[in-house]
Protein backbone atom coordinates (compact mmCIF):
# COMPACT_ATOMS: atom_id res chain seq x y z
CA UNK A 1 0.00 0.00 0.00
CA UNK A 2 1.34 3.46 -0.83
CA UNK A 3 1.52 6.17 1.80
CA UNK A 4 -1.11 8.20 -0.06
CA UNK A 5 -3.50 5.23 -0.18
CA UNK A 6 -2.97 4.60 3.56
CA UNK A 7 -3.91 8.20 4.36
CA UNK A 8 -6.89 8.09 1.97
CA UNK A 9 -8.06 4.87 3.65
CA UNK A 10 -7.75 6.62 7.04
CA UNK A 11 -9.74 9.60 5.74
CA UNK A 12 -12.42 7.29 4.31
CA UNK A 13 -12.76 5.64 7.74
CA UNK A 14 -12.95 9.10 9.34
CA UNK A 15 -15.74 10.12 6.95
CA UNK A 16 -17.57 6.88 7.84
CA UNK A 17 -17.05 7.71 11.56
CA UNK A 18 -15.47 4.27 11.89
CA UNK A 19 -13.09 4.69 14.83
CA UNK A 20 -12.09 1.00 14.81
CA UNK A 21 -10.95 1.24 11.17
CA UNK A 22 -9.14 4.54 11.85
CA UNK A 23 -7.27 3.13 14.83
CA UNK A 24 -6.32 -0.04 12.92
CA UNK A 25 -4.30 2.25 10.63
CA UNK A 26 -2.46 3.96 13.52
CA UNK A 27 0.50 2.64 15.51
CA UNK A 28 0.22 1.80 19.22
CA UNK A 29 2.42 4.82 20.04
CA UNK A 30 0.58 7.16 17.66
CA UNK A 31 0.19 10.86 18.32
CA UNK A 32 -2.42 13.33 17.10
CA UNK A 33 -2.33 17.10 17.37
CA UNK A 34 -5.80 18.58 17.05
CA UNK A 35 -6.54 22.11 15.80
CA UNK A 36 -8.32 23.20 19.00
CA UNK A 37 -7.86 25.21 21.11
CA UNK A 38 -5.93 27.89 19.26
CA UNK A 39 -3.14 28.59 18.84
CA UNK A 40 -1.51 25.18 19.40
CA UNK A 41 -4.30 22.64 19.69
CA UNK A 42 -4.18 19.57 21.90
CA UNK A 43 -1.62 16.76 21.62
CA UNK A 44 -2.87 13.23 22.27
CA UNK A 45 -0.46 10.30 22.54
CA UNK A 46 -1.19 6.57 22.32
CA UNK A 47 -4.05 4.50 20.96
CA UNK A 48 -6.30 4.98 24.02
CA UNK A 49 -6.06 8.79 24.06
CA UNK A 50 -6.46 9.18 20.30
CA UNK A 51 -9.40 6.72 20.23
CA UNK A 52 -11.14 8.58 23.08
CA UNK A 53 -10.79 11.85 21.18
CA UNK A 54 -12.37 10.48 18.00
CA UNK A 55 -15.20 8.73 19.87
CA UNK A 56 -16.06 12.01 21.65
CA UNK A 57 -15.68 14.00 18.46
CA UNK A 58 -18.08 11.85 16.44
CA UNK A 59 -20.62 11.80 19.29
CA UNK A 60 -21.01 15.56 18.76
CA UNK A 61 -20.31 15.89 15.02
CA UNK A 62 -22.83 13.73 13.22
CA UNK A 63 -22.34 15.28 9.76
CA UNK A 64 -18.55 15.68 9.96
CA UNK A 65 -16.68 14.98 6.72
CA UNK A 66 -13.31 15.84 5.26
CA UNK A 67 -12.94 16.38 1.51
CA UNK A 68 -9.40 15.86 0.22
CA UNK A 69 -8.22 18.77 -1.93
CA UNK A 70 -4.66 17.57 -2.54
CA UNK A 71 -2.39 14.83 -1.23
CA UNK A 72 1.24 13.91 -1.77
CA UNK A 73 3.94 11.92 -0.03
CA UNK A 74 7.72 11.75 0.18
CA UNK A 75 9.69 9.10 2.09
CA UNK A 76 7.82 8.62 5.40
CA UNK A 77 5.70 11.81 5.23
CA UNK A 78 2.36 12.67 3.68
CA UNK A 79 0.68 16.05 3.35
CA UNK A 80 -3.06 16.30 2.81
CA UNK A 81 -4.85 19.60 2.14
CA UNK A 82 -8.54 19.38 3.01
CA UNK A 83 -11.91 21.02 3.60
CA UNK A 84 -13.73 19.97 6.76
CA UNK A 85 -17.53 20.27 6.47
CA UNK A 86 -20.15 20.01 9.21
CA UNK A 87 -23.65 21.08 10.24
CA UNK A 88 -24.28 23.00 13.45
CA UNK A 89 -27.07 22.24 15.96
CA UNK A 90 -29.52 24.27 13.84
CA UNK A 91 -28.61 22.35 10.69
CA UNK A 92 -26.60 25.20 9.18
CA UNK A 93 -23.58 24.09 7.14
CA UNK A 94 -20.07 25.27 7.91
CA UNK A 95 -16.56 24.55 6.75
CA UNK A 96 -12.89 25.29 7.34
CA UNK A 97 -9.84 24.49 5.25
CA UNK A 98 -6.61 23.07 6.53
CA UNK A 99 -3.75 20.66 6.16
CA UNK A 100 -2.64 17.47 7.91
CA UNK A 101 0.95 16.34 8.15
CA UNK A 102 1.31 12.58 8.57
CA UNK A 103 4.34 10.48 9.49
CA UNK A 104 4.27 6.79 8.59
CA UNK A 105 6.26 3.93 10.12
CA UNK A 106 5.98 0.23 9.24
CA UNK A 107 2.82 0.84 7.18
CA UNK A 108 0.96 2.64 9.98
CA UNK A 109 0.26 6.26 10.83
CA UNK A 110 2.47 7.20 13.75
CA UNK A 111 1.78 10.94 13.76
CA UNK A 112 -1.05 13.20 12.51
CA UNK A 113 -0.58 16.94 12.92
CA UNK A 114 -3.60 19.06 11.96
CA UNK A 115 -3.57 22.75 11.06
CA UNK A 116 -6.48 24.98 10.05
CA UNK A 117 -6.77 28.31 8.24
CA UNK A 118 -8.16 31.18 10.23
Amino acid sequence: MTIESLVIQFNDALNAHDVDAMMALMSQDCSFENTYPAPDGTRLVGQAAVRAFWEGFFANAHAAAIDVEEIFACTDRCIMRWTYRWQDAQGQPGHVRGVDLYRIRDGLIVEKLSYVKG
